[in-house]
């Protein structure tokens, strides 16, 4: 785990004290950009950076060099791999999946983050193939943390009891003053299990009730002409849906 100089560390009780959302060393999304721009990154997935701005997001999360970073619900490996290239070699990823989520449409996310993964071709990446409530991650460990379109699943599938049980999970191996990132598809207007989708709001109480401050949230994936109404696999929709971004910090004793 990244440990935290005192000038940062400074930094970081005046921001919770003020509300302040900026942090010292806190990196800028153009050197987040240069880490995955030198990065082996597939074609792919560059192809899909446009619709999700990860030098953003990274940015926007305070992800650093250095630092352990948890990928909840990783899938493919998409956000696991920007992680991987930002927190650099001194840095430690875990890819988290669920059973149903390996064995989801086939088994295709299990086979696309081995392939990701083979030859020891992310070294700094760990797989973790285990549920939500039994990650084996020691508290206080994790820097930060993100889960990036998959909270309306837990929410809308499983209820707001296993969204407030998951959050706590995330709390639990959070170091004091760590990071969860949610990055999920706005919803508040129709039927959201259906169309995939979570009031921002409803993200924002939850992450409350398990005690993280929400420190901000971002406009970066935003876009004014989604109204809401439509599947977020809708066609010309997909990748391209309103999004919300959390910064969700647990607070220095």
């Amino acid at each position: 785990m990244r440990r935290i100089g005192p000038l940062a560390l400074l930094a970081l009780l005046l921001g919770v004290a003020s509300g302040s959302a900026a942090r010292a060393a806190a990196p800028t999304a153009e050197e987040v950009e240069a880490r995955l721009v030198a990065g082996r990154r597939p074609a792919a997935d560059i192809a899909r950076d446009a619709g999700r701005k990860p030098a953003e997001v990274v940015a926007f999360l305070g992800i650093e060099p250095g630092m352990t970073v948890v990928d909840l619900i990783a899938a493919g490996g998409y956000y696991t791999e920007v992680l991987s290239w930002a927190v650099g070699p001194e840095g430690k990823v875990y890819a988290q999946n669920t059973r149903f989520s390996l064995e989801l449409r086939g088994g295709a996310n299990d086979a696309a983050l081995s392939a990701r993964l083979a030859e020891d071709r992310l070294p700094n990446v760990e797989r973790l193939d285990r549920e939500l409530g039994t990650l084996g991650l020691a508290p206080g460990s994790v820097d930060a943390a993100i889960t990036a379109l998959n909270f309306h699943d837990v929410y809308n599938g499983s209820g707001p009891e296993a969204a407030d049980a998951f959050l706590a999970s995330v709390y639990a191996f959070l170091a004091p003053g760590g990071v969860l990132g949610i990055v999920d598809h706005a919803g508040g207007v129709g039927d959201d299990e259906a169309l995939h989708r979570i009031d921002e709001a409803l993200a924002v109480a939850a992450a409350q009730r398990a005690g993280f401050a929400v420190e901000a949230t971002s406009a970066i994936l935003r876009n004014d002409e989604d109204d809401h109404t439509r599947s977020v696999f809708a066609e010309g929709l997909r990748g391209a849906t309103d999004r919300f971004v959390l910064r969700l910090r647990k607070p220095l004793p």
